[in-house]
Parts: C-alpha cells; sequence; structure tokens
C-alpha cells in the first residue's frame, strides 16, 4: 500500500541540495521510495529509488545522456557571449563515453573496454596486491586510511595503466576533485570556473605525456588509445584527451570512496570484520555487499528520448529521470534485510555501477582493488579499530559521488 503521509519533495530536496540530506540520505531514501515507484518532483525530474525500476530505465534505450545541455550559461545570469570569453572550449571535453549516446558511446566505448575486461583485470591483480602491501608497509599505529591507502591506491593503479609518471600523481589528484564537483546538483559558478581550469591542466599533462609516447612509445593504455587516434577514422584527438581524462578520473574517485565507505562500514559492524577475518576469501561477496551498503556513486540521471510510463508516471520525451541508486540498494523488494550489512549475502548485484550500456567500465578493475585491499587488510592486521573519537568521519558535501574526509583508524 502506497503511502500518502510523506512529501517527497521535501525528502529529496534534503538528500540532493542539504549538508544534512547528504550526510545521511538512507532514511529520507526509505520514505521516498516507498512514497510510489516513481514520482514526479516539483524540482523538474521524475524520481525512482526503487531498484527494478531504476535497472529498467538504465537499460531502456528510450532514454540516454543528455548531450545537448542547451543555454547552461543562463543558469549563471551569463550571456553566451560572455560564457564563451569565459570558458573558450568547454565543450572541448564533452566527448567522453560519460555523456555520450551510440553510435559514438559504442564506437569510443568498444576502444578501451579490452582493457577492463574481468580477465583483463585479473592479470593486473598480482601488482595490485604488490602496490598494496607496499603502502600498508608504511602504516603507522593510527593512520588516515583515505589519504594514506584510499586515495593513493586507485591512483597509482589506474596511473600504472596509463603510463602516468609517480612524480605527476599527486598534483593531479586534487585537480580531479575540482573537475568531479561539478557532477553534483547545482555547482556554483566559482565550481565550475574550478573544474574547467582543472581539466585544462590536465589535459595539458596528458598532452605532455602523448608528446613523450610519440617520441617513445609505450605498453600503456594511453599508447594504445594513442595508435587508435593514429588511425583516424575511429578516435579524434578531442575525443582521446576527454576520454583519457576520464579514465584517470573515474579510476581513483568512485574507488577511493569505495574503500572509505566500506571500512567504516565494517568498523560499524564489528562481527562482520571479524567474520572477514576468519574467512578472508569473503572478500569477493564482502566487496560487493559494501557497494550495496554505501555506494560511491548514488545517484545518475538520464533523458528520455521518446514518451513512456515509469512506475504509473507518464513521462515525456525531454524530460529528465533521477534514478536513486543508493535508494535501489537497500530497496526491501530486492534485498532480504536491507538494513542488515551481511558480507556473505548473494544474489542480486548492487546498483552502483548503474546498468545497462553506460555500466560502469572500470566495475571489475574497483572490485578487484577493493578485494585485495579488504583481504589484506584483515590478513595483516590483527586489530582494525576506530580511532576517530568521539567525533565521527565526515562525508564530504556532496551526494552523487559519497565519500569521506577522512577515516582515522588504529591498526595493531
Amino acid at each position: 500500500m502506497e503511502s500518502t503521509t510523506v512529501d517527497p519533495d521535501t525528502l529529496l530536496a534534503e538528500i540532493l541540495l542539504t549538508p544534512e540530506g547528504k550526510a545521511d540520505p538512507y532514511p529520507r531514501y526509505t520514505a521516498v521510495r516507498e512514497f510510489a515507484p516513481a514520482f514526479r518532483s516539483a524540482m523538474g525530474f521524475v524520481v525512482t529509488g526503487r531498484y527494478d525500476e531504476c535497472q529498467s530505465l538504465l537499460r531502456d534505450a528510450r532514454l540516454g545522456q543528455n548531450e545537448q545541455q542547451g543555454p547552461i550559461w543562463q543558469a549563471y545570469g551569463l550571456t553566451e557571449e560572455e560564457w564563451n570569453e569565459r570558458f573558450p572550449d568547454f565543450s572541448r571535453f564533452g566527448s567522453s563515453i560519460l555523456g555520450l549516446n551510440p553510435p559514438d558511446h559504442t564506437r569510443i566505448r568498444s576502444l578501451v573496454a579490452k582493457a577492463f575486461t574481468p580477465k583483463t583485470v585479473e592479470l593486473l591483480r598480482p601488482g595490485i596486491v604488490a602496490l598494496t602491501d607496499g603502502l600498508l608497509d608504511q602504516f603507522g599505529p593510527t593512520v588516515d586510511v583515505i589519504s594514506a591507502l584510499a586515495l593513493r591506491l586507485p591512483i597509482a593503479v589506474i596511473s600504472e595503466m596509463l603510463g602516468v609518471p609517480e612524480s605527476e600523481r599527486a598534483d593531479l589528484q586534487p585537480l580531479v576533485r575540482d573537475l568531479v564537483s561539478t557532477l553534483e546538483f547545482n555547482p556554483t559558478l566559482e565550481q565550475v570556473e574550478a573544474a574547467y581550469a582543472a581539466e585544462r591542466g590536465i589535459a595539458a599533462r596528458f598532452e605532455d605525456l602523448m608528446a613523450a609516447r610519440r617520441a617513445q612509445p609505450g605498453d600503456d593504455l594511453l599508447s594504445q588509445l594513442m595508435a587508435v587516434e593514429d588511425q583516424g577514422d575511429k578516435l579524434s584527438h578531442d575525443e582521446l584527451i576527454a576520454n583519457v581524462i576520464l579514465l584517470f578520473a573515474a579510476g581513483f574517485e568512485t574507488t577511493t570512496n569505495l574503500i572509505g565507505n566500506g571500512l567504516l562500514a565494517l568498523l560499524d559492524n564489528p562481527a562482520e570484520l571479524e567474520r572477514l577475518r576468519a574467512e578472508p576469501p569473503l572478500a569477493k561477496t564482502a566487496v560487493d555487499e559494501l557497494l550495496r551498503w554505501d555506494s560511491p556513486v548514488q545517484v545518475t540521471g538520464r533523458l528520455v528520448f521518446e514518451d513512456l510510463t515509469i512506475g504509473g508516471v507518464n513521462v515525456k520525451a525531454g524530460e529528465i529521470v533521477l534514478t536513486m541508486l543508493g535508494s535501489a540498494n537497500r530497496d526491501p523488494r530486492k534485498f532480504d534485510q536491507p538494513d542488515v550489512l551481511d558480507i556473505g549475502r548473494t544474489g542480486a548485484a548492487p546498483m552502483s555501477f548503474g546498468s545497462g550500456i553506460h555500466h560502469c567500465l572500470g566495475a571489475a578493475l574497483a572490485r578487484a582493488e577493493g578485494q585485495v585491499v579488504f583481504e589484506r587488510l584483515v590478513t595483516r592486521f590483527d586489530q582494525i579499530e576506530p580511532a576517530w573519537g568521539e567525533t565521527r568521519p565526515v562525508y564530504r558535501n556532496s551526494l552523487v559521488l559519497r565519500g569521506l574526509e577522512s577515516l582515522p583508524v588504529s591498526f595493531s
């Protein structure tokens, strides 16, 4: 029976726009999810937070990415001329697979997907183990796991794949953080400016790396993609730059959150942490459960191409649909006792990597890194305990990408 006592718009606004809602969206998700299979928000979206509806929509060819963003400058009180003067090549970086539809999406994704297949990723696992152990060797009695491990490992892995020198990785990390800030709802003009500067900065670094690869090609992914670019009809230069930036940014931003959010969940559920210690091979199912429990990506949107009906709501072409992935992962219609952490849980896969043609390209890589990290932590340390005192770790003021500012932990 659907509830009529909830104001879903108030809850949605809290989830999307307030620090309190972003910090703990799950009780609000429950109320929104149980209100109706889908509803039209006064904010201008159609929203669903149920698993089956989210999965169906993300697999539906009648929806896709919003390639034509429209007059974005109007949202910031600028004219088109003022916008173009401030951001002269803003559209240059819009050709990554994240924002494209077929056939361009299909063409470009096919060129990079082979580097991220489960079989290819398994070949990387020994290297991931070595990198993880190298970082764990540096642990003191108390460390901030975010800065000491959760950031450094995924950056190292994707940098090794792309051939980014170790000396440049630390400088690129804050640029990526500025870049992804515009994925949140209603980014400020200052955030747009910072993201634009960051994107240009990252692009300049990769242009330099590409110049070096032209002089001396390597066996890294960047060299492979440059060889494709040289074929002319398969990958343009702007497409190459845009997608290399995407691979680098996505290669660590979400995996960082998987490690941080996941370890916090285990520390909050010490019986499950000890269960993993007693049976380290459970790391495989544990990672999927940790992804479900506190997803690194909470929300994604799609543009409707053709009129359709979602959960009883008639939706017109041109409207935007929000799929609340974090809510879908707690849907009791799909998961028994969804508010209980169970690292042995099997069944439906979490919605954390999306679904359909835009299913996260790096899902296998993220899972492998998470499995290695949690297995090595419980194997190497007899005790893993919270070290944050009375003040719990704080989530960053973001929802689309959900992660912690820091995570102080004691190891022995």
